[in-house]
C-alpha cells in the first residue's frame, strides 16, 4: 500500500452543497471549514466597511465594498472559493450575482485565532498570485496591521496607534487609534 496520503479534492459545487449555515473556503481544491467569527471580529469588519464605503461615496468613486460572506472566485477553475472579510472591487465587469470573478482590488482579513495560519500564509500566497492589488491583515490580538501593496512589491507593519494609508486610493487612510476593540 502506498504510504502517501490521499487527498480528496473539492469544487465550488461542494461549497454550495454544504448544509445551511455552514461556511467554508476552498483553496486549490482543499476545503477549509470556517468557525463563526467573534463579536470583536464582526465589529471591526463593520467599522472598516463603513469607513471605506463612506470614503468612496463622498469621492463619487466607482469601487464597491462587500463584507463577508461574499464569494470571491480568484480564477475560473472551480477549485478556489474564498470569502474575504472585506473585498473592495473597482471593476464592475468582475461582479456577478454570485460574487466576484477574479481578484478584488483590495482585501482585508481580520485575523481570528483559528484563521491566523490561513491569513498569513495560504491566503497571502493566493491573493498575491491572483493579482490582488492590496492585502491588509488586521491582527488585533497582536496589535498588528500588515499591509501588502503588491503593485509596488511593498510590505509594511503598523500598530493600533497608527494611521494606515490605503494604496489603491489617493487620500484614504484609517486611523487605528480611533478604532476601539471592545
Amino acid at each position: 500500500m502506498d504510504a502517501a496520503r490521499q487527498f480528496e479534492y473539492y469544487t465550488v459545487e461542494d461549497i454550495y452543497g454544504l448544509p445551511d449555515g455552514q461556511r467554508a473556503e476552498l483553496i486549490d481544491g482543499e476545503l477549509y471549514m470556517m468557525a463563526a467569527p467573534s463579536r470583536v471580529h464582526q465589529g471591526l469588519v463593520t467599522e472598516f466597511t463603513y469607513l471605506i464605503q463612506d470614503y468612496i461615496r463622498k469621492k463619487g468613486g466607482i469601487c464597491k465594498v462587500y463584507p463577508a460572506p461574499f464569494a470571491v472566485f480568484l480564477n475560473d477553475d472551480g477549485k478556489n472559493y474564498l470569502e474575504p472579510d472585506i473585498s473592495v472591487i473597482c471593476g464592475k465587469s468582475k461582479l456577478t450575482d454570485e460574487g466576484c470573478n477574479g481578484a478584488p482590488d483590495w482585501i482585508i482579513e481580520v485575523v481570528s485565532p483559528s484563521s491566523r495560519p490561513m491569513d498569513y500564509n495560504k491566503k497571502l500566497f493566493k491573493y498575491r498570485t491572483a493579482n490582488v492589488r492590496e492585502y491588509w491583515i488586521v491582527d488585533y490580538e497582536r496589535n498588528l496591521i500588515t499591509v501588502y501593496n503588491f503593485e509596488h512589491d511593498e510590505m509594511t507593519d503598523h500598530t493600533w496607534k497608527d494611521r494606515v494609508k490605503a494604496g489603491i486610493f489617493e487620500d484614504f487612510e484609517i486611523d487605528f487609534s480611533e478604532i476601539g476593540i471592545e
